[in-house]
């Protein structure tokens, strides 16, 4: 037997009250304050109202007049036309037999790649989110680079330049050329034809004949690799110790080649300068 539900308390009422309340004064509000946008966009007062009134009652007649002309009409009935033509041509095509080709193949389309998307979108997610980070991490290279291309790009010019005045001086000479390779060429195209029509049948034969090998011998391969797996583990391994291993050396070589250098940059600066005093050796010490 179903149990009777308790009756709310008198603050549960009092709460539900209260919320009702907030809920129609908010209403409320949100109702005055659209009248009142629409009473200052309309008011016959102020000049808003009036010349907003005049320009919609002017686009209106203007749309009227334009839609009544014979042109428009016969615009409207060539649209209809054809989309009735259109309707009525290609709804038989959903079920001709020639649609039923059509329809297998987008099926099997579909039903291969979606297993295929679904098993490389992860690695294509993976792949972008780290393509953006290292777009990221080089974005301080990116203005050398594109003043680079500037001014390899202006270097350039000028050849570009040179070479479309040079051939459009030399169009008869090029149009010479042209003709002769089309009569050299053009006896050639049905034996090339002939040629890739038995190249594409005997490279369908070599095909169907190496694939089972190649089969073999990929699950030879698969099967070697399966059984290597800890060698090559131990490999990765001794590996990333040895780069472990030689990272501090690298960076103190690292820091020290830039220290050097820093002092050769800063010793030929003070060599160079016309503003330094003569007799004035600038030295760094390392630190």
């Amino acid at each position: 037997m179903a149990t009777i539900p308790s009756l709310p308390s008198r603050d549960d009422v009092a709460r539900i009250a209260r919320n009702t309340t907030d809920i129609t004064g908010q209403l409320l509000d949100t109702a005055g304050n659209i009248t009142r946008i629409a009473i200052n966009t309309f008011d016959p007062r102020d000049g808003s109202g009036a010349e907003a009134l005049r320009v919609l009652r002017e686009t209106t007649a203007e749309l009227a007049e334009a839609s009544a002309s014979p042109q428009a009409q016969e615009a409207f009935y060539r649209i209809v036309d054809t989309l009735t033509r259109l309707g009525t041509s290609g709804a038989p095509l959903a079920t001709h037999p020639v649609s039923e080709p059509a329809q297998a193949l987008l099926a099997a389309l579909g039903d291969s790649l979606l297993p295929v998307l679904d098993a490389v979108g992860p690695a294509l997610e993976e792949a972008a989110e780290a393509l953006g980070e290292l777009v990221e991490a080089t974005s301080p290279l990116l203005p050398a680079a594109a003043g680079l291309a500037a001014g390899t790009l202006l270097a350039l010019a000028p050849l570009i330049r040179t070479a479309a005045d040079v051939l459009r001086d030399s169009s008869p000479e090029l149009r010479r050329i042209a003709d002769a390779l089309t009569a050299a060429l053009a006896p050639l195209l049905p034996l090339q034809v002939a040629l890739a029509e038995r190249a594409a049948a005997a490279g369908a034969g070599v095909v169907r004949a190496t694939l089972p090998p190649l089969a073999d011998l990929t699950e030879a391969t698969a099967a070697g690799i399966k059984a290597g797996r800890p060698l090559l583990i131990a490999g990765e391994e001794f590996l990333v110790a040895g780069l472990e291993h030689l990272q501090p050396l690298l960076l103190a070589s690292a820091s020290r080649a830039g220290r050097v250098a820093r002092e050769a940059a800063i010793r030929v600066s003070a060599a160079v300068s016309p503003a330094a005093e003569p007799g004035v050796v600038v030295a760094v010490q390392p630190v």
